[in-house]
């Protein structure tokens, strides 16, 4: 993969003058600050409604209905995020700066939505889907955290231009 002297991330940070410019400029540098801690509450609720299931076996419905919600607010959030890519970096999916965050993502997305298709098929038991569920919920901590330090890198970099 070849990048223009554009798209060469600068030696202090993530981002260019000029992409760090339309990072600021896009409004889905706001829709991606208003959806992920969203999803991370939902999160949050989820994960206590399935651990709760686990330990009581009470409340399966809600606790289905909660990672759906996480699951659909993921999808947004993985759409909004390439549109984001495309304006800030001129690609829909990893674009150098957020390569590894985006492999992550997709299997974050690939244990969601196994999550919904065993649901929705019918073919999975439930002990089973609670698994799958913890297992993509591990996997977006790790990616959570991704982002999270690269949030980190691009402030020390705005910083260190200031």
């Amino acid at each position: 993969m070849t990048m223009t002297s554009s798209q060469n991330l600068q030696p202090s940070g993530l981002y260019t003058k000029d992409q760090r410019s339309r990072r600021d400029a896009t409004a889905w540098t706001v829709v991606q600050g208003i959806l992920a801690p969203l999803q991370f509450l939902v999160f949050l609720v989820s994960l206590f409604l399935v651990i709760r299931y686990m330990i009581t076996g009470l409340g399966y419905d809600i606790m289905t209905l909660s990672v759906i919600a996480k699951a659909l607010l993921l999808y947004l959030i993985m759409i909004t995020g390439a549109i984001w890519e495309k304006v800030v970096f001129g690609q829909w999916l990893f674009a150098p700066a957020f390569f590894w965050e985006d492999v992550v993502s997709f299997g974050v997305i690939a244990l969601h939505s196994l999550y919904i298709y065993g649901l929705i098929q019918g073919t999975i038991p439930a002990d089973i889907l609670v698994w799958i569920i913890l297992a993509a919920y591990a996997s977006y901590v790790v990616n959570a955290g991704q982002f999270l330090w690269k949030l980190r890198v691009a402030r020390l970099q705005m910083e260190g231009t200031s």
